[in-house]
């Protein structure tokens, strides 16, 4: 039994249960040893864990842990079990979040100046500690957020990265940015696609060719036009958001947006950008990368959340069936955002 360092011993079980990558194909469940939670962690029971592209991004090699085999997750619901001896943000059985920064250095040139997730000592949660593909999950409690009480577990989890990606993103594109082109139409996009449209901009919702559903969702969502990703916008836009981690993409929202305009490339990851004609970016039209996100961007969206009813579209999956939902988000499947159920073990 691991007695934590709050004030009320409560048990918590010697181990816990998880779905890992240990560099096969696909996950496997294995039994874990609990670890109690260091000075600055809190140890959380996981109720709901969001499923994102990046994870397939470390299956694929793309980002390599350190060491396997690694829980992935990052989209971590939970509440508090227990609490290491300067933990105090947070007590004891109330719901937090923990997104993909695990922690930084809080020192460096990037930390000082409110750039952490440019940090280079980094660490992130589902990539270099276990994530929240299981039934219980240590983590910072410097880089936890709270939740607003209005979304339950299922709906709050896609927020936590989807979300905070999307609105590091959709800051990135410029407050002038009034016509909105959003390309890959998910978890991601279908919040940005609300965020924006509360802030009186126009969206323009780019899908993969054929996906009927993420364009019926995105002109239910409000947008002013939902089409292939192959079409031309059917206005030039001010900025672009991609989502989708298609290279391709760069060139044709280059040649969607309006002199002056912005390309914003949201995903850790993406395939290589083919060469296109110096025209296409001249009249200053500008691409830029999102790098991760920082503690800023998390209580600064999640403010947002509480104001605005985000309609998060999911789609749950136990912890046991995280395969398939990988598979199905690969397939780009799954309208919305897969959602993990974790409260019971595989």
């Amino acid at each position: 039994m691991i007695v934590p360092l709050d004030t009320d011993p409560i048990e918590i079980p010697d181990t816990f249960r998880a779905m890992a990558f240990d560099g096969d194909a696909l996950l496997r469940p294995l039994t874990m040893p609990m670890v109690p939670p260091g000075p600055d962690e809190l140890l959380l029971r996981v109720s709901t864990c969001g499923v994102c592209r990046s994870d397939l991004h470390i299956f694929d090699g793309d980002l390599s842990p350190p060491v396997l085999p690694i829980v992935p997750g990052h989209e971590i619901v939970g509440t508090v079990l227990a609490r290491g001896a300067r933990a105090h943000a947070f007590r004891l059985g109330e719901r937090v979040g923990a997104a993909w920064l695990r922690s930084t250095c809080l020192h460096c040139r990037w930390c000082d100046s409110g750039r952490e997730n440019l940090c280079r000592d980094a660490r992130f949660n589902g990539l270099h500690a276990h994530g929240g593909y299981a039934t219980h999950a240590r983590v910072d409690a410097r880089f936890c957020v709270a939740l607003p009480e209005s979304y339950d577990d299922v709906r709050v989890a896609p927020l936590l990265c989807a979300g905070l990606i999307g609105f590091r993103a959709l800051r990135a594109a410029g407050d002038d940015a009034r016509r909105i082109g959003i390309y890959g139409f998910g978890a991601a996009g279908h919040l940005m696609a609300q965020a924006a449209i509360a802030e009186g901009r126009e969206v323009f919702a780019f899908t993969r060719p054929g996906d009927i559903d993420a364009q019926s969702l995105a002109m239910r969502l409000g947008a002013r036009w939902a089409g292939d990703s192959t079409q031309p916008a059917p206005q030039p836009l001010d900025a672009a958001l991609l989502f989708a981690p298609v290279g391709a993409l760069v060139p044709k929202a280059l040649a969607d947006v309006m002199p002056g305009g912005t390309v914003v490339c949201a995903g850790i990851h993406m395939s290589d950008i083919p060469s296109f004609p110096y025209r296409r970016l001249w009249e200053e039209r500008v691409i830029r990368s999102i790098a991760n996100l920082t503690r800023a961007d998390a209580s600064g969206f999640m403010a947002q959340a509480a104001r605005i009813p985000f309609v998060c579209e999911t789609r749950p999956f136990a912890l046991a069936d995280a395969n398939r939902a990988l598979g199905l988000l690969r397939e780009g499947a799954v309208t919305g955002a897969a959602v993990l159920d974790c409260s019971l073990a595989p």
